[in-house]
C-alpha cells in the first residue's frame, strides 16, 4: 500500500495523555515504581499504552509526562510533553486539579468550569479520576478515588496556546486538556468545531449582543475594525458556516455579523455549509447568471463563466460596473437566515464580503 493509500494514523487526546501521566505517577507516589508503559482504558473501553517521556519521585511528589501524539491530524498539541504531578492530600478531599505550568485557567463564563478553574474539561476529570481508581485497586488501595492533588502541565503550552482560539475564550495563561473520547480522528476537525461553540457559548454567558463569524484573518480585521468588537465576540468560523449556524440556531445572540472573502461567501450563497476547497467549489455558471440578472453585457457574463477563480470573476465583474459582491452578500445572507429559521428568538444577520486587501466590496444589512 502506498503512502497516499493507507488509512489516516489516529491519535490521542490531550486529556488522554494527562490521564496517562497522572496514571503512571500515582502508581509511583504509591509503589516507588514508574509503569513504563503505562496503559490506561478510554470511555469507549480501548486499551493504549504510553510510554513515559518524564520521571522525576521526590517524597510525596510523583511526576510523569507523556509525548502527545496526534497520529496524522495537524494537532497544535502534536509532539507537545504533557505532563502530571500527583501527591497527596486531606483525607476526604478526593481528587484536586491545579493548572501547572503550560495550562490555562477559566476566566470568562459560558465554558464548562467555572471561573478560577483550570482549564482541565470534565470528561478528562473523569478519565483521570477513574485512572487513579483503577491503579489504587491494583495495588490494594482501594477502588474509590482517592485524595490526592492532580497537577497537569504542559511544556511550553504557553506559546503553543496562542495559536489556539483560548485567549479568545477567556483561558489565559496556556492550553487546555481536551477531549471526550481520548483518541483524535484525523481531519475531523472536531476540536475546532468545540472551539466555534464555546466561543459561542462566551458570548452568551457574557451578554455579548453582537458577534463576528470571520472565515480567515482578513475578514475578521475588517469586520472588527468596522465596528470595534472585542476579540471575544469574534468566532473564527473558518469553512464551518454549518457549524456556527446550526449551533446559533440553538444558541442565539441577537445579531450576527458574517464576514469572509468573494470566494468561499459565494459558496455560502449557493448553499454550502462547509466552505472548504474539498468539499465545495465556486459554481462560476451561478456567478455568470446572477451577473446577468444584475445587467452584466453578455461577454461579460460569459467571461465570469469562463474566469480562473473567484476572484477574477469579482474583478471582471466590478471592471464592468457588475455589483456582484453585494449579490452573493444577499445569497449568502439568505442561506444564513434559513438555516437560523429554527432559532428560539430572531438574530438580525448581515454579510461582508472582503477583498484581499481587507476592503468590504459587498454587504447585505440586516
Amino acid at each position: 500500500m502506498s503512502e497516499l493509500e493507507r488509512p489516516l494514523r489516529r491519535g490521542w487526546t490531550t486529556g488522554a495523555c494527562a490521564t496517562a501521566a497522572a496514571a503512571a505517577a500515582y502508581q509511583a507516589l504509591l509503589t516507588g515504581a514508574f509503569p513504563d508503559p503505562v496503559m490506561i482504558e478510554l470511555p469507549g473501553g480501548k486499551r493504549p499504552s504510553f510510554a513515559l517521556a518524564r520521571t522525576a519521585l521526590d517524597g510525596e511528589r510523583a511526576t510523569a509526562g507523556v509525548v502527545k501524539d496526534a497520529g496524522d491530524d495537524p494537532d497544535v498539541t502534536h509532539g507537545a510533553l504533557v505532563w502530571a504531578a500527583v501527591s497527596p492530600a486531606a483525607a476526604g478531599s478526593g481528587v484536586r486539579f491545579i493548572a501547572g505550568e503550560g495550562v490555562g485557567t477559566v476566566t470568562l463564563p459560558g465554558l464548562p468550569l467555572p471561573v478560577g478553574e483550570p482549564a482541565i474539561n470534565p470528561a478528562p476529570r473523569r478519565m483521570i479520576e477513574a485512572a487513579l481508581a483503577r491503579v489504587a485497586a491494583g495495588v490494594g488501595a482501594g477502588a474509590e478515588p482517592p485524595d490526592v492533588v492532580v497537577e497537569i502541565g504542559v511544556d511550553n503550552g504557553a506559546e503553543i496556546a496562542k495559536r489556539t482560539w483560548n485567549g479568545r475564550l477567556g483561558i489565559v495563561g496556556g492550553l487546555s486538556i481536551l477531549g471526550t473520547t481520548g483518541i483524535v480522528i484525523p481531519y475531523s476537525c472536531s476540536a475546532w468545531i468545540a472551539s466555534i461553540h464555546q466561543g459561542i457559548d462566551v458570548a452568551v454567558a457574557t451578554g455579548r449582543q453582537h458577534v463576528i463569524a470571520a472565515t480567515g484573518d482578513t475578514s475578521e480585521r475588517a469586520a472588527q475594525a468596522l465596528y470595534g468588537l472585542p476579540v471575544s465576540a469574534v468566532l473564527d468560523m473558518g469553512d464551518f458556516a454549518g457549524a456556527v449556524l446550526s449551533y446559533l440556531a440553538r444558541h442565539p445572540v441577537p445579531r450576527l455579523t458574517i464576514a469572509g472573502g468573494f470566494a468561499k461567501l459565494s459558496k455560502l450563497a449557493a448553499g454550502a455549509l462547509d466552505l472548504h476547497s474539498d468539499r465545495s467549489t465556486v459554481d462560476l455558471g451561478r456567478l455568470a447568471a446572477v451577473a446577468a440578472e444584475l445587467g452584466a453585457a453578455p461577454d461579460v457574463a460569459a467571461a465570469i463563466a469562463g474566469a480562473n477563480t473567484g476572484l477574477h470573476a469579482l474583478e471582471l465583474a466590478a471592471a464592468a460596473g457588475v455589483p456582484l459582491a453585494d449579490a452573493v452578500a444577499r445569497g449568502a445572507r439568505a442561506v444564513a437566515m434559513r438555516e437560523l429559521s429554527g432559532a428560539a428568538r430572531a438574530i438580525a444577520v448581515e454579510v461582508l464580503v472582503v477583498d484581499r486587501a481587507g476592503a468590504i466590496v459587498g454587504r447585505a444589512a440586516a
